[in-house]
């Protein structure tokens, strides 16, 4: 996607492009984006504009998705792609090189790199340099009065490296004059000069700030730790990417960072796959999709709608009358529903419910599943009752807000302080589409179930609980008032079984199917007795081709699921950091969420994973040492 930045109001100049996917999960609203010569940061939700875009691009339709993310922002109505123009590549200097992502220069304070002088850009001591439509990456600012670089080739200035972060959002510059005298004013000046001097060394950050016109000077480690608690002010609860202070300020005490800390932004998501209702024809789910142009037809403006809007096209070949009954129903459907559908819980419930029915949905341009008609491989009958093949699937993806220092919890989304996407209640959120394929592979419940019951009071599975409980008190047991239950979310123990036999079929198909196992992502159907949901969806989220190359479906055949999985299996069995890995479990007063599990044998990429390499042990898929605690006690 293009971006543009804007410095003291003057320019609006490309100066670089990230993809749909990167605006997701890595530097979306609100987020620093490092470019070569100083970072940027992506502007609020009220500073995009399509304008240019409108009649060019399409918002991102999927109900059950919309209705999720208006739960959490009520007045949401829609979901739209980043602004984009296509053409940049043929006239980089028209209209399409004027459309992008708005960003701004973040952090306001640079240093050159000849002379070390440290001023904000609303010192107008540097000049803003963009001059190559065909280079955007090359944008830079030059230090124009540099005394010690003379010549026609004026110094580089970076962005000084060093902000201030809190854990309710905020983000602001680091007050240099505040810090370099100790919280005083220069008695020499009012504006005073300041250098920032790096002196190398490999014992903390030995950087120091001096004031040229004092004469004084602080190192900046006095900044970090426990005593840059001390001497660093209070924040401002200042939202950069808004443009606001918070009225009545902060009373979270600052971290400092440094420009490209991991923990400066994290994306809080929702993601859906666009599965037809279960049993549904063709028609229906073809009315699901476009739900929100549909519902507001009536008999008397249906001829007019299909001659007004191009997503009637795809009704060309239903009658009217065929298509206003499948509105009707599926509005009825949908009023019976009711409050079931305001659970956020089942957002995955009708993805199970369509992988799990016996008859596959007649296929769509989003959804194609097919089995093989002899049903599961017969060496495989004891590991899988199922075995889906998805040729078809979209995934779509909504940035609902974002959070600073602490990564939100997928299950205690409140748990964590959430910075806003916009000035005002936002009416629409960022969002993303990808198409790909998948594997769905089922368990089979009685097998779940004789498992649960061996495992559920074994010393190892209530190591896993307390490291849980002592994990949720470590991070949030102080944020509730009235009381924490740090249980609450426990995904059990079906779940690490099926998350851990997941992991080892990915890094086996990663190896046959001409994909990366970053470029696989998992989703994992797990219940309990009450809820008999036990399997796993290994698929493809690859956001730049639009449909499958096959590589992974074809993994399913059952000549290569035999082997596959026999080698996943097999693998499992060993680990090269034997036997410290399958000795692990989770200690007392530790709180890692792992066990026979480390990078060589079963972790994987943070873009895969959706817990983040947590929940996951062999011992609980294959016998590496008690034979009863594995799901699968004789291998294949």
């Amino acid at each position: 996607m293009t971006a543009q930045a804007e410095a003291n109001g003057k320019y609006l100049r490309r100066v670089g492009a990230v993809r749909p996917s990167h605006l997701m999960f890595t530097g979306g609203v609100g987020a620093l984006v490092d470019l070569p010569n100083f970072s940027v940061l992506v502007r609020g939700l009220d500073d995009w504009n399509y304008t240019n875009t409108v009649h060019r691009q399409e918002q991102i339709t999927e109900p059950r998705l919309l209705a999720a993310v208006a739960r959490q922002h009520r007045r949401v109505t829609s979901m739209w792609p980043a602004p984009w123009l296509d053409g940049i590549d043929s006239d980089p200097n028209g209209e399409a090189a004027r459309v992008g992502v708005p960003v701004e220069p973040f952090p306001a304070w640079l240093r050159c790199t000849a002379c070390n002088e440290l001023a904000a850009l609303d010192s107008r001591i540097f000049a803003f340099k963009n001059d190559k439509a065909r280079a955007p990456h090359e944008a830079r600012f030059l230090h124009e009065g540099c005394t010690v670089k003379k010549g026609r080739d004026k110094p580089l200035a970076v962005a000084a490296r060093f902000l201030l972060a809190c854990t309710v959002g905020h983000l602001d510059d680091f007050p240099y004059a505040h810090f370099v005298h100790y919280g005083a004013d220069c008695p020499k000046a009012t504006h005073p000069r300041l250098q920032m001097e790096d002196r190398g060394g490999n014992i903390g950050a030995n950087v120091a700030i001096k004031c040229v016109n004092c004469g004084e000077q602080r190192n900046m480690r006095d900044a970090l730790g426990a005593r840059g608690q001390e001497n660093l002010p209070r924040c401002r609860g200042r939202h950069p990417h808004l443009g606001t202070f918070e009225e009545n300020g902060c009373t979270a005490r600052p971290t400092v960072l440094v420009v490209g800390a991991s923990n400066q932004w994290f994306a809080q998501t929702l993601s859906v796959l666009a599965v037809p209702p279960t049993g549904a024809s063709e028609l229906e789910s073809k009315v699901e999709e476009h739900w929100d142009l549909l519902q507001k037809i009536q008999a008397p403006l249906l001829a007019f709608a299909r001659d007004t809007h191009p997503q009637m096209r795809e009704f060309a070949k239903w009658g009217d009358d065929e298509l206003l009954d499948t509105i009707e129903k599926i509005k009825a459907r949908k009023a019976d529903d009711g409050d079931a559908e305001n659970d956020d819980t089942d957002l995955r419930k009708p993805e199970w419910d369509v992988f799990s029915a016996p008859e596959a949905p007649e296929p769509t341009a989003d959804f194609a599943l097919r089995r093989d008609p002899d049903g599961v491989p017969e060496p495989l009958r004891g590991i899988f009752s199922d075995v889906v093949q998805a040729e078809r699937l979209r995934e779509v993806r909504a940035l609902t807000a974002f959070t600073r220092l602490d990564a939100p919890d997928p299950d205690d989304p409140d748990l964590v302080a959430r910075a806003p996407l916009a000035r005002s209640e936002a009416t629409w959120v960022p969002a993303s589409e990808v198409r790909g394929e998948g594997v769905f592979l089922r368990v089979g419940e009685d097998l779940l179930r004789d498992w649960e019951e061996r495992v559920r009071d074994t010393t190892a599975l209530g190591l896993h609980r307390d490291a849980y409980r002592q994990f949720r008190m470590n991070r949030y047991s102080d944020r509730l008032p009235g009381g924490f239950d740090p249980m609450r979310h426990w995904p059990g123990e079906r779940y690490i079984a099926l998350h851990t036999l997941s992991h080892l079929l990915i890094r086996a198909i990663a190896v046959e199917c001409g994909y990366s196992a970053a470029s696989l992502s998992e989703r994992i159907y797990a219940g309990d007795a009450d809820d008999p949901r036990g399997g796993i969806l290994i698929y493809t989220a690859v956001p730049d081709a639009e449909g499958t190359l096959g590589g992974l479906v074809s993994q399913a055949e059952p000549e290569r699921l035999v082997g596959l999985v026999r080698r996943a299996l097999g693998d499992a069995m060993r680990c090269s950091s034997d036997p410290l890995c399958a000795e692990r479990l989770p200690q007392p007063h530790a709180d890692f969420l792992h066990g026979a599990a480390c990078h060589v044998c079963l972790f994987v990429s943070e873009t895969t994973c959706e817990r983040g390499n947590r929940f996951l042990d062999r011992r609980f898929v294959v016998p590496i040492d008690d034979p009863q605690l594995a799901l699968y006690r004789e291998l294949l």
